[in-house]
């Protein structure tokens, strides 16, 4: 039987768009400072992990927290496009609340999770969903037994989360999706499981203070 792959899956540091509920998909926005200073915590809290290789979606909020985790740890880098965001087209660039009131009836569609809804020149739910979990499949099946670290996006987290717990596509999120937060996974050939969810513990203000003293 194949080992297991424990997975280290990561949305990347805060963004001002995150701040201001625009959304991103695939344009390229990077960290805030406050985004940078997540990065670090979650750098730090990763760096005696046994990671063996660090996959990265290409936009720079992720790539960029990918380095610092690379730094921490010592272990490279590599691109994987398959971790991007969501490509939302049209809705890119734009607040929920503008969403809302210029597109209501595709803002709807959206946010009732149809699963074949794209917004124009954007991407479906069901194309995200085989999309990432190809991606996450391939890169997990290159390590049997061993750590690996998958940085992408709140869409891509929310994938693997679905993915493992076997939710269906349309089933009403109750999970969050915290920047620079840590969930692991492992992988088999039967698929993902959850190990843990959201840990977001690095970034509690005393937590490496207290550590470091």
């Amino acid at each position: 039987m194949t080992e297991p792959t424990r997975i280290i899956a990561i949305r990347h540091g805060e963004t001002s768009w995150n701040v201001d509920t625009r959304i991103q998909g695939q344009l390229d926005i990077p960290l805030s400072a406050n985004g940078r200073w997540q990065a670090e915590r979650l750098a730090q809290a990763l760096r005696d992990e046994p990671i063996k290789a660090i996959y990265a979606s290409d936009l720079t909020r992720a790539w960029e927290t990918a380095e610092y985790v690379s730094r921490a740890t010592g272990v490279g880098l590599t691109k994987e496009i398959g971790l991007r965001e969501r490509g939302f087209g049209d809705f890119e660039g734009k607040t929920f609340a503008e969403i809302e009131a210029l597109l209501p009836d595709q803002s709807l569609r959206w946010r009732k999770r149809d699963p074949e809804f794209s917004p124009a020149g954007g991407e479906s739910l069901v194309a995200l969903r085989a999309r990432v979990v190809e991606a996450a499949c391939r890169l997990a099946a290159q390590h049997p037994g061993e750590q690996i670290a998958l940085v992408g996006h709140g869409g891509v987290m929310d994938v693997l989360y679905r993915a493992a717990t076997r939710l269906d596509i349309q089933a009403p999120r109750t999970w969050a999706l915290g920047n620079a937060a840590i969930n692991r996974l492992l992988w088999t050939p039967e698929g993902f499981t959850l190990v843990g969810w959201a840990d977001t513990h690095h970034l509690d203000d005393d937590v490496l203070d207290e550590a470091a003293g």
